[in-house]
């Protein structure tokens, strides 16, 4: 990373090529608001970004962050450490001036904040926010608006796309009146005028990125987005932090193409309404985080039964109960899996960046229908409402259109095959010889009849498992950063991807034949995944949960029961936050020392 703090005003041969802000304020002050809109700037100058935030669950707010990772070239983390902090408050420069680099920049509201020195080179620079802004935009508007006057004073401070980011406010705040954005407008451009000898200047290297049709968004939007063109039209759900913004997207914009989205008045009937979307022949989709989850454990088991195909999306927080309604963790594994009554067999997915929420939604959609069975998507609350910049995908190429089949069904149609897959027959099906099958969650014989009989039962049993071991041949391993053996394997699985890849690179420097894998396809598990992790004298999983009684995180504890493989350790934390590079080098450092 190019040091912020190396020279009042940089040359074009020592151009920034990343750089760390740290916007530390309360949730009230639009940190946020002015954080997405440098994230989605990146997206619009060919440049890499990755976002993290923090928010305080409580409805009156409170302290929090939103950091911003610009790049010129790949982007995999938020950043361990702050090139400049933004402190907003008192405790906002208290609390988080330990986060910002030797040498690095603290800007700070002087009329808020009393200036602590310490010894590592940090550069202290006061500027007005409040009183600067109410003098740009007038006394009516007391503090609101200086989080845009902080937008415009590191639009100054980087060289960054003055035209674009004006671009940017005017589509975010124009909506709300002329008023307000002629403030903001006023704002921005008060903080991009600002003078003081002490505030020193930097020009980004160019952009990497040469894809011509590139987009910035967060990871909820991308799996609402992916939902859309895998011909999802129909769901229900309930809200919940942090899913709810796919909610309220599909409520929005489904109607658009012939469907509907259904806010139920708890998440059993949620789940239970989009189970009739999929027994009338329509894949849908239902959602939460985990404690909804965990409600509609009893109908996902009704969907195992009847093989009814449905997506239900769990965007993970941090538990037990209500826990941690906007903190990360990745605890629902186990549960995801094995979380109903009987033997249950479920798919279970995770996507490993932002970009990736668009396409395992199609993944998702596509073996719901080949299996004809819940298909769960495990994201988080890092994934949920981080910020990154990709390449926009090719609707053209990915896009389905819902078609339902109403063709007749031939005299030999039998919903439950012992032999082969579901495929049901939706209402309204002509059957050739007249006699219509059943659907329900009573054990059932190959026409749907419920039957008790010991042998059907184990036969049903046996063939509702076999699909997915039928379905893990099929699935491609995951693919190894570095060396295909060595002497240690990172692995994870979920948002952890880029922190891990990183740290991957950070071993390696030290002298360490480190390697990184990643799983996507988490239940199945792909076939021959035993045989990679046996290639390797330390396999190290990172997860965000809890080692447990037995010493090892949840994936760990899956993947040493199906590999008896001793060499699997585990490197787990559960503070809420999301991996630090740092954290997973210090995890291996200790455990080799």
């Amino acid at each position: 990373m190019s040091s912020v703090g190396a020279s009042p005003q940089a040359t074009q041969d020592d151009a920034l090529r990343n750089v760390v802000i740290r916007l530390a304020g309360n949730s009230q002050d639009g940190i946020q608001s002015i954080g997405g809109m440098l994230g989605r700037l990146a997206g619009r100058t060919a440049q890499e970004v990755m976002t993290h935030m923090t928010i305080p669950s409580t409805i009156s707010g409170g302290p929090s962050i939103y950091q911003v990772h610009l790049g010129s070239g790949e982007v995999l983390h938020a950043g361990d450490v702050a090139d400049v902090l933004v402190a907003f408050y008192q405790h906002s420069y208290d609390d988080h001036l330990d986060s910002l680099k030797e040498g690095g920049i603290c800007l700070y509201d002087s009329e808020k904040v009393e200036e602590t020195r310490d010894e590592r080179g940090i550069h202290h620079i006061g500027v007005p926010f409040t009183s600067a802004t109410v003098e740009a935009i007038g006394g009516t508007a007391k503090d609101r608006g200086k989080n845009i006057f902080v937008l415009g004073l590191l639009c100054a401070m980087f060289h960054l796309d003055r035209e674009k980011l004006v671009g940017i406010i005017e589509r975010q705040f124009g909506r709300k009146g002329e008023d307000i954005l002629r403030n903001c407008l006023n704002a921005f451009d008060a903080g991009y005028a600002f003078q003081t000898t002490d505030l020193r200047q930097f020009r980004f290297a160019p952009g990497e990125a040469t894809h011509s049709k590139r987009i910035s968004s967060d990871g909820n939007t991308m799996l609402g987005l992916g939902l859309i063109a895998s011909g999802v039209r129909y769901g229900a759900g309930y809200p919940i932090t942090p899913w709810s913004s796919i909610m309220e997207l599909l409520r929005r914009e489904l109607p658009k193409y012939g469907g509907i989205f259904v806010q139920a008045e708890d998440e059993l009937a949620a789940v239970s309404i989009a189970l009739g979307a999929s027994y009338a022949g329509h894949l849908a989709v239902t959602g939460s985080s985990g404690p909804g989850l965990a409600l509609k454990a009893e109908a996902i088991g009704y969907a195992c039964m009847a093989e009814l195909p449905l997506l239900v999306i769990n965007v993970q927080r941090g538990g037990p109960s209500t826990g941690l309604p906007t903190s990360v963790e990745q605890s629902d594994l186990l549960q995801a899996i094995y979380g109903s009554h009987g033997d249950s067999p479920r798919i279970v997915l995770a996507p490993k960046d932002v970009e990736d929420c668009f396409y395992i939604v199609l993944e998702a959609a596509q073996l719901a229908r080949r299996c004809s069975c819940p298909v769960i998507i495990l994201s988080d609350q890092a994934l949920a409402t981080r910020i990154e910049a990709f390449n926009e995908p090719n609707l053209h190429e990915h896009w389905i259109e819902p078609e339902l089949d109403l063709s007749e069904r031939g005299e030999d149609f039998k919903p439950y095959p012992v032999e082969n897959l579901t495929q049901h027959a939706p209402p309204g099906s002509r059957m050739a010889e007249g006699s219509y099958p059943k659907v329900t969650g009573l054990e059932h014989d190959e026409m749907g009849h419920p039957s008790g009989n010991p042998v059907n039962h184990q036969k049903m049993t046996e063939k509702r498992r076999n699909k997915l071991i039928a379905l893990a041949a099929d699935l491609p391993l995951s693919e190894v950063y570095r060396e295909e053996d060595g002497e240690i394997l990172l692995m994870g699985w979920g948002s952890t991807y880029g922190p891990i890849r990183e740290a991957c690179d950070r071993l390696r420097d030290k002298g360490l034949c480190a390697s990184a894998t990643h799983i996507r396809h988490l239940h199945p598990l792909p076939a021959g995944l035993d045989e990679l992790l046996a290639r390797f004298e330390h396999v190290f999983v990172i997860e965000m949960n809890d080692s447990g009684v037995y010493g090892h995180g949840q994936l760990a504890t899956i993947l040493r029961a199906a590999s008896c493989n001793p060499a699997i350790h585990s490197i787990c934390k559960t503070d809420g936050l999301a991996y630090r590079v740092s954290e997973i080098v210090d995890g291996v450092d200790n455990f080799l020392a």
